[in-house]
Formats: structure tokens, C-alpha cells, sequence
């Protein structure tokens, strides 16, 4: 049998990794950015477009790319409901699990 003794410590480092967030939570919950007006009508576009299919079975990497698609509509929904557009950028306040999204997918 393999030893899984790391994974003790993994869950131990969760556990952790939660309380931090916990104590982040109250002191960042949203920040504000300005988007360039393509990006934005983009994001504005995810939100609006209806998904009418059904979800099937699905790969771990067609999860993925479907739960990005998601972060991307929430992101577009924000800047419909609050953003401020300013020429040819808007400013709008992201909820930093967005910005995590955002960030992730371009990396």
C-alpha cells in the first residue's frame, strides 16, 4: 500500500488555507476594475445568451471550460447591474473569486 501520510497533512494545510480565507473574507470582498469595452461586451454578451441544451456527461476539461464560461456571464452580470462604462473602458466592483477566475484562465 502506498503511503498517503502527505495527504494528512494536505487536509491539515485546507483546513489552514479556509481559516485564511476566512480572516480575508470581511477585508476584501470586492474590488474595483476597469475593463476595455471589447472584453466587457463580451462578458455582457455570456450573460445575456441563453444555454438551452442540457448538460450530459462531461470531462473533466469540458467542466472546466463550462465553469469558465460561468465565471465569465457572473463577471458580464456585474457590469450589466453596476458598471460604469467611461468611454471605452467600464469600471465595475468584481467579487475577487471573479478576479481569482479571471486571473486563472489567463494564466
Amino acid at each position: 500500500m502506498e503511503d498517503r501520510e502527505q495527504y494528512v497533512r494536505y487536509q491539515q494545510d485546507r483546513a489552514v488555507l479556509a481559516a485564511v480565507g476566512a480572516c480575508l473574507d470581511p477585508q476584501i470582498s470586492q474590488i474595483s476594475v476597469r475593463l476595455p469595452r471589447p472584453v466587457a461586451e463580451s462578458a455582457v454578451a455570456a450573460w445575456d445568451r441563453e444555454e438551452l441544451g442540457r448538460v450530459g456527461e462531461e470531462s473533466r476539461e469540458e467542466y472546466d471550460l463550462r465553469d469558465d464560461a460561468a465565471e465569465l456571464a457572473f463577471i458580464g452580470l456585474a457590469i450589466t447591474s453596476s458598471g460604469v462604462w467611461d468611454d471605452e473602458e467600464v469600471v465595475v466592483d468584481l467579487d475577487v473569486a471573479q478576479i481569482a477566475a479571471a486571473l486563472r484562465a489567463a494564466r
